[in-house]
């Protein structure tokens, strides 16, 4: 890109590349007392999930101790964790939800 610089010439403007953001993992953690329609509802409401790939997530989570919800930005992972942790607190559940960098153990 070029643009004049006030005396008739031109300079040239370098780009910088942007790095991508990094990613996000959302996971639900298991639990003995949220019920596991509760965790479908969640995963099909808040995380756009499939009946069925939401059934599949929650058997994850019973089964595993956890799954992924889903992976995202920093800001919309924590928005996530927020808003499900909101809705749980407000249903009389416990459910835990933990947003950790994609890639780490």
């Amino acid at each position: 890109m070029t643009r004049p610089d006030g005396e008739g010439r031109t300079q040239t403007l370098e780009r910088s590349a942007t790095a991508r953001p990094r990613l996000y993992r959302v996971l639900l953690l298991n639990d003995d007392y949220t019920p596991m329609e509760f965790v479908v509802h969640v995963l099909e409401r808040h995380f756009r999930k499939a009946e069925q790939e939401a059934e599949l997530i929650m058997l994850a989570v019973h089964h595993k101790g956890q799954g992924v919800a889903g992976v995202y930005t920093r800001d919309v992972a924590e928005t996530k964790v927020a808003q499900v942790t909101a809705e749980a607190r407000a249903a009389g559940h416990p459910l835990r939800l933990i947003a950790e960098p994609e890639g780490d153990a």
